[in-house]
């Protein structure tokens, strides 16, 4: 009960605070960069503005990182959800999506794994967001690259995301925060297309990048796609392995076949690296010992969304079944997944759903 007051009280501070409103040259001309391209794609006004300003939140959050220098007083004193100690780089980088996403004026409600409440928004029939601001913040001391990871959900009358899947989000995007600060957007069929091409049969996948002093994107990518296979391999939750026999078989198969571990500790830079390969297969699987932490509507729904336009592929852990057909029950709902190329997840199921 204290918990969920915390956070409720966090939710109202969120709706209290006053709205952001872009007024600097810089930004005015950074949020226009981003809308030429998604216009350019025949997107819809609002669901271009909901996405751009996902675009501003992540700008500003790469100011965020770039100035954290001290480590000597990091934890708030609160915990999350899944009891993980929050960072006050955690709830300053959540803080600067809610802002965001205000401003657009065209989100009606959003939810993060930082703020685990639907928390008002401001618009009315607008979008609803759920969000992770920084997934990977256990690892930023070693200044390893982190993300932030959004999903865009239409609104369908009921003003929750409770019992929505992940194929029905409009878009989802992950930004990645590194030597480049990058975002990458995934466009459903439905929210692309020209008057020649009313609709892509596939959706589209996109890079943008922040360049120019961070005043601008640029259109780094206009198509990202993911081989059928590829022998690179992320095996999150390693530990598992211990007492998951099957997962075992798994990674000793891996290793037997010579494939490359490419694997951080992060999800997003574990999977953002099957883009940027074009091949390979990220897993995080639980097991008695070892529980499943991803959640369904910050992180898994949102990416997985991006894998499958990318022609990749996803299951849950335990069964075949793709991470975008399960339903939300609960906001902090968690699961194992495997993502990425087609042949390799396929593989995935072989060694993991055997009896």
């Amino acid at each position: 009960f204290l918990l969920n007051s915390l956070y409720c009280k966090r939710a109202q501070q969120q709706t209290a605070r006053k709205p952001f409103h872009p007024t600097s040259i810089m930004t005015n001309v950074r949020l226009q960069s981003m809308l030429d391209v998604l216009t350019g794609l025949n997107v819809n006004e609002k669901l271009a503005l909901a996405i751009a300003y996902l675009g501003e939140a992540t700008a500003e959050i790469q100011q965020i990182l770039s100035n954290y220098v001290d480590h000597s007083n990091a934890y708030v004193g609160t915990q999350n959800a899944s009891g993980d100690d929050q960072l006050h780089l955690d709830v300053k980088c959540d803080e600067a999506v809610f802002r965001a996403i205000k401003a657009s004026g065209v989100v009606s409600l959003a939810a993060s794994e930082e703020t685990p409440v639907e928390t008002p928004c401001g618009a009315t029939d607008g979008f609803a967001i759920g969000f992770d601001p920084l997934d990977g913040s256990s690892i930023i001391g070693a200044n390893f690259s982190i993300g932030s990871i959004f999903g865009i959900w239409p609104n369908n009358g009921t003003n929750t995301l409770l019992g929505r899947t992940g194929r029905e989000q409009v878009a989802s995007a992950v930004s990645m925060y590194g030597p480049r600060t990058t975002i990458c957007i995934a466009l459903p069929p439905a929210t692309v297309g020209n008057e020649k091409e009313p609709s892509s049969s596939s959706g589209v996948v996109m890079e943008l990048t922040l360049v120019e002093n961070g005043s601008k994107w640029k259109l780094s990518r206009e198509s990202i796609k993911i081989l059928p296979s590829g022998k690179v391999f992320a095996p999150g939750n390693l530990r598992a392995s211990n007492d998951n026999a099957n997962y075992d078989k798994l990674i000793k198969y891996w290793i037997a076949e010579r494939y490359t571990l490419r694997y951080t500790g992060g999800m997003v830079p574990d999977v953002y690296h099957i883009f940027v390969k074009q091949k390979g297969v990220f897993c995080n699987v639980s097991s008695e010992k070892a529980k499943a932490k991803l959640r369904l509507l910050y992180e898994v729904a949102p990416m997985g969304l991006i894998v499958e336009i990318a022609d990749g592929d996803t299951t849950h852990e335990a069964f075949d079944k793709s991470v975008l057909d399960v339903k939300l029950d609960d906001l902090d709902q968690r699961l194992g997944v495997c993502f990425g190329s087609k042949e390799e997840v396929a593989t995935y199921k072989k060694f993991i759903f055997e009896n």
